[in-house]
């Protein structure tokens, strides 16, 4: 992870989210999915596609911010050599996306990208979640990354997640970071203090809908309702 990679992966996501063709492209692909999308989700009355498109590029704007987030709060626990690993793979799907991306285009694509990024943090937290009892770091984007599952459709999502979890498990060989001091120190501070110094750093990690997406669980039908601010043209 370097900062001159993730600058340049926000000015790929600048020059592409400028491009009005890029636009229409996703604009097109979500009206696409709208009465194929799970009846979990639930969109605005009100131009759901728009707000749908909106929420695409914050997920994709996201990326880099994450990257940036953790590898600061990781190199400040001097616990970096474990979350470097992931995040150089999380730049490498923008920088050079893997070959099942390569028909797609534009802002499409930075959408498939952003969820192999996304998708592959999940499952670092997830993991170290499951070992330690608490994740590498204090962000949460599985309900996001499911609606973007159901915007890319399957099988194209499907193959998406199987690159993921090749890609962590050809990097857990250096899972034993986790029992050194300096990790063991990282997860024990956390569980005690929890992450509010992190999060006044970094407030992205907190934010993890800056998407401005608010979710409501139903307890009889167990629905999602997901409102979306205005669309910014």
């Amino acid at each position: 992870m370097t900062p001159n990679r993730t600058q340049t992966i926000r000015q790929t996501i600048r020059s592409t989210k400028a491009e009005t063709v890029h636009k229409q492209a996703l604009l097109e692909l979500v009206s696409s999915q709208l009465r194929s999308l799970h009846n979990a989700i639930h969109l605005p009355a009100t131009n759901p596609a728009g707000a749908l498109v909106d929420f695409v590029i914050r997920y994709i704007e996201h990326v880099p911010n994450f990257i940036d987030a953790i590898g600061g709060m990781t190199k400040a626990a001097g616990v970096y050599e474990y979350s470097s690993i992931f995040l150089d793979i999380a730049e490498e799907f923008f920088i050079t996306p893997p070959p099942i991306i390569r028909y797609h285009k534009g802002l499409n694509a930075l959408m498939a990208e952003a969820y192999l990024a996304h998708r592959l943090i999940e499952e670092v937290n997830d993991r170290i979640l499951s070992r330690c009892g608490i994740p590498l770091a204090p962000m949460d984007m599985t309900r996001s990354n499911l609606i973007v599952h159901e915007l890319l459709g399957e099988p194209f999502a499907n193959e998406l997640d199987f690159i993921v979890f090749y890609a962590t498990e050809a990097h857990m060989a250096k899972e034993s970071t986790m029992d050194n001091p300096a990790f063991h120190h990282y997860i024990e501070e956390h569980k005690k203090h929890g992450w509010k110094a992190e999060l006044d750093r970094w407030p992205c990690l907190a934010d993890d809908l800056s998407i401005n997406l608010s979710f409501r669980q139903e307890a009889i039908n167990q629905t999602v309702e997901i409102s979306v601010p205005p669309v910014l043209h």
